[in-house]
């Protein structure tokens, strides 16, 4: 607990962590170490599936120019790959997507990505049917979409994909 204290102060003091992110996460370690907490780390078993990035996020909006303009202009994010629905917009080595929606729509979160370490689609997929999800039904050994236990829609792949526009 002390080593993951001392990372968690190196972090804070090299910016990486903001005093929030910090107040947070030293109130969890401390909360892990509590008795009883046994309980809430057996609950939390690790499948053997690392997730080792936030590849990207993806928005669904009704104006798809708007928005990714607002992006482009506002945040400095470079547009990476685009189509007539789908504009890719470049933050560091991760992106950010932006989706045509229906007009009437309101904005909403399509899905996020994680970037998996050493990603194996079809040990991924074996674990979700350990776990009684089901996923999109493509045979895609690069990247496919699952909804989680709460309904979220996530996507997986390698930390490296790049994302495709159709």
């Amino acid at each position: 607990m002390i080593e993951h204290i001392e990372k968690l102060v190196t972090d804070l003091e090299r910016g990486r962590l903001s005093r929030r992110q910090f107040a947070a996460s030293v109130a969890a370690v401390a909360a892990a170490a509590l008795p009883g907490a046994g309980a809430l780390q057996a609950i939390a078993q690790p499948t053997g599936i690392k997730a080792v990035s936030i590849n990207h996020v993806t928005l669904r909006v009704p104006d798809l120019h708007k928005t990714s303009k607002f992006y482009q202009e506002f945040f400095g994010m470079p547009m990476r790959q685009q189509s007539a629905t789908v504009h890719i917009l470049g933050v560091g080595p991760s992106f950010f997507g932006v989706e045509q929606g229906d007009a009437n729509q309101k904005p909403t979160v399509d899905h996020f990505d994680f970037g998996i370490a050493n990603f194996n689609a079809d040990a991924f997929r074996a674990k979700l049917k350990e776990r009684g999800l089901s996923y999109d039904g493509s045979n895609s050994q690069e990247s496919f979409k699952f909804h989680d236990a709460d309904g979220f829609q996530v996507q997986v792949n390698g930390p490296k994909y790049v994302g495709h526009v159709s």
